[in-house]
């Protein structure tokens, strides 16, 4: 995957959590550990790729800048990586 793929599901990732009430813990817990995965990929992509970032929190905004910038690759096609953390509504 692309940096500016990562960078388009993490940032949908973190807009997706703050859309989920508090009280729904098991799927912030779910959409969390995705989302975790995903921005140490990001980092780990960025540093390939020699884009310098000073900690996670300005990784976060070159993700949203490189996702603002816009991409042409359908998210549908981006396979994401299997994280369990347990069943949505169990």
């Amino acid at each position: 995957m692309t940096v500016v793929e990562i960078a388009r599901i993490y940032t949908d990732l973190v807009n997706l959590d703050r859309k989920i009430p508090d009280n729904e813990y098991i799927a912030k817990d779910e959409v969390g550990a995705l989302r975790a995965t995903y921005h140490q990929m990001l980092m780990d992509v960025l540093r390939k790729e020699g884009i310098e970032f000073s900690d996670r929190f300005d990784a976060m905004r070159i993700a949203f800048e490189l996702v603002a910038k816009g991409t042409s690759t359908p998210v549908s096609t981006i396979p994401v990586p299997s994280v369990s953390v347990g069943k949505i509504g169990s």
